[in-house]
This record gives C-alpha cells, sequence and structure tokens, in this order.
C-alpha cells in the first residue's frame, strides 16, 4: 500500500506529486488522464517542462492549445528532438510510432481537436496539463454538451488535482481519494475527510459547515462522513486512515505556492 500524500507546500512538490500520479495511473491502465493544479497565474509552460522526463525513453509529442505557444516553449527548451506543435498545426498529430501525448492547458475551444486526437490514440496515453475544456459559454449546457460529457470528458480521470477554496483546499493524488483540508488559521490547514468521487461543492459547504459547527469536543475529522454528518459508519471504516493523518497540519500552503509563481515569473 502506498503511503497517504500530505497536501503539497510548493509549486515544485505538487507538480512532483502529479508525476507521479500520472505514473501510477498509467500502470494501472488509464490512458485518458488529467492534471489540474487550479492556482492563480500559473504558468504552464515550466510546468509542461517538468513533465518531460516521466516519458524516459518513449518517442512522445509535446501539443500546446496554439502555434504561436508552441513556438514559445521550442525556443525556451533550446528545440529538443521531440515534436512541440499547437493542436491544429499537424494534419497527422498521431504517427504510428508515437508512445504518448502531453497535451498542455487546452481550451473548450480545442475540445474538438483534444477529442479526435484521443480517438486517434487509441490505447496510447493522452495525458491534459490543466485542461480547461468545459467552458458553459463554448461548451453549451443543453443536449450536445451533455453528450460530450458523456462520450468523451467523462472518460477523462482525474489524477491529481489541487484548488484553493473558501477557508478550504480540495485534493487528489491518485491512487488515493479526494480529501478536504480546512484552513485552520492563515495559510494553515488540517485534513478533513476523504471523498471516493470528487466532492460537489454541496458535499464541501455541509463538511465545513459540519466542522464550524461542531462541539468542541467533537474534534476528530473521522467522525465526519462525505455527507457532513458526525458518527457515521463511513466516519468508522475510515477511521485506521484518520488515525494517521489527524492533525496533520500544512503550513504556508498556497501562501509559498504563490511565491513560487512569482519566482518563476522574474
Amino acid at each position: 500500500m502506498q503511503p497517504l500524500p500530505s497536501i503539497p507546500t510548493t509549486l515544485f512538490e505538487a507538480t512532483e506529486q502529479a508525476k507521479t500520479a500520472v505514473q501510477a495511473a498509467i500502470q494501472d491502465g488509464y490512458n485518458r488522464i488529467q492534471v489540474e493544479m487550479v492556482i492563480p497565474e500559473l504558468k504552464h509552460q515550466p510546468i509542461a517542462q517538468q513533465f518531460l522526463d516521466i516519458f524516459g525513453e518513449q518517442q512522445f509529442k509535446v501539443l500546446f492549445p496554439d502555434a504561436g505557444a508552441a513556438a514559445l516553449a521550442r525556443r525556451d527548451w533550446e528545440n529538443p528532438d521531440f515534436t512541440i506543435r499547437g493542436l491544429g498545426e499537424l494534419a497527422e498529430p498521431v504517427e504510428p510510432d508515437d508512445d504518448a501525448y502531453l497535451v498542455v492547458n487546452p481550451s473548450a475551444i480545442e475540445v474538438a481537436a483534444v477529442e479526435s486526437l484521443c480517438n486517434q490514440a487509441g490505447d496510447r496515453p493522452v495525458i491534459l496539463l490543466n485542461p480547461q475544456l468545459e467552458d458553459v459559454a463554448i461548451v453549451g449546457i443543453g443536449y450536445a454538451a451533455r453528450q460530450l460529457r458523456e462520450r468523451f470528458l467523462s472518460q477523462i480521470e482525474s489524477c491529481y488535482y489541487l484548488r484553493s477554496l473558501d477557508a478550504a483546499a480540495l485534493y487528489r493524488c491518485y491512487p488515493h481519494p479526494w480529501q478536504v483540508w480546512r484552513e485552520i488559521a492563515p495559510d494553515q490547514y488540517e485534513w478533513m475527510v476523504d471523498f471516493p468521487q470528487r466532492p460537489s461543492g454541496e458535499d464541501i459547504d455541509r463538511i465545513l459547515y459540519a466542522a464550524d459547527h461542531r462541539s468542541p469536543a467533537s474534534t476528530d475529522p473521522s467522525a465526519l462522513d462525505p455527507k457532513g454528518q458526525t458518527g457515521s459508519q463511513t466516519g468508522s471504516q475510515t477511521g485506521s486512515q484518520t488515525d494517521s493523518q489527524t492533525g496533520r497540519r500544512k503550513k504556508g500552503l498556497f501562501a509559498e505556492l504563490q511565491q513560487f509563481i512569482r519566482a518563476l515569473t522574474q
């Protein structure tokens, strides 16, 4: 059994965790994988560069939303010997000798191109780094949007996720479950509860509300289940892992991430 992950304190640590999660998901047979680090002002190109070593000796392509972003990456990465192109640049983006694909920050505008790439790739891994494929203004909310989600978007495994919420953080590092961490002091967080699937905003609100309004004597996060109730069966089932996590705190979480981002952009 792999050790339970701990929420990262730097962008470098988050990216290293994400790389490990991607490799674990690929080993378990997933081939449509996404990594999401929802951090303001995040620069995607340096994160993508940090991901390159997971491919080893494989033949792979790195695809950006457009030709301009791809050209900047080629320049900054000193024209490496692997393919770096925009999603619309290649008439045949998938070739027989390809082993894998890294798609960097595709938006809903590129969703058709990304879906086509995945269909052509077959069993070969396609890794989506910080995708934004579900913009309602572009994808819509009607029948066509529902078909897109059922046909394609729902097939993507979210193997790494990190997002700051109001007084909390949502975190997932494959193969471990989704986790809610609560801010207990400025930039200081503690683990609260696990979810087997990505929790909704309402789920998270219930958890945080229950934590804020429970009695002082009830301070063990294992008393909360994913529906925000105390003393539940779910809480007792996760007690063994909670014992190792109770009181786990991370200081300077998103403050340190922002400092790292500023350092990258200087």
